[in-house]
């Protein structure tokens, strides 16, 4: 796939290429997952290059079915592009007015507005190439406060606190962005 997503760099961080992930991409996805703070927050930890070769294809999968869009991003650095996080638009569906944004950010790239702008790109797609598109969610558990931060920082407002439903053991925070108006 040759869609391609850019946040530009900012005076305190470099540029974001968002793009559909690939399989040259197996070995930085698997290096993100051996982060213990993001198996706490994912529902599905990859652990084995098979489970990462299946998560890859997943992604395909999805893209072709047009209903959730998962982009990796990657940081322009001075030695390539490195991995620093992950965004997914899912929830797709026809005469469907919201959808929800997902994201996770690799270890060695939190705290520095990696997420808010990967979010914010992608919403700013979302809405672009969906137009029935009204509303987008981003969902996190209430014991998550980075999450917060990154839902405000990207524009979503909180709307709500969700009682716990498995497989998330705890209540969670609903923020939503509403669809810009045109004209």
């Amino acid at each position: 796939m040759s869609i391609e997503l850019r946040a530009v760099a900012t005076p305190s961080a470099p540029g974001l290429v968002l793009r559909p992930w690939r399989d040259d991409d197996l070995d930085a996805l698997l290096a993100a997952y051996r982060d213990p703070v993001l198996h706490r927050w994912t529902r599905r930890p990859l652990t084995t290059v098979d489970e990462g070769r299946q998560w890859l294809e997943q992604t395909r999968r999805d893209w072709d079915d047009g209903r959730r869009f998962t982009f990796a991003v990657l940081e322009d650095a001075a030695d390539g592009p490195l991995l620093v996080a992950c965004v997914v638009l899912k929830r797709i569906a026809p005469r469907r007015p919201a959808a929800e944004v997902g994201y996770w950010t690799a270890a060695w790239a939190r705290g520095r507005g990696v997420a808010p702008r990967a979010v914010t790109a992608l919403s700013r797609w979302a809405f672009a190439q969906f137009p029935g598109l009204e509303r987008l969610d981003l969902l996190h558990q209430v014991d998550n406060p980075a999450s917060c931060r990154v839902a405000e920082k990207s524009g979503y407002v909180f709307q709500e606190v969700l009682p716990a439903y498995p497989p998330f053991p705890r209540d969670g925070h609903r923020h939503a962005l509403t669809a810009p108006s045109v004209g």
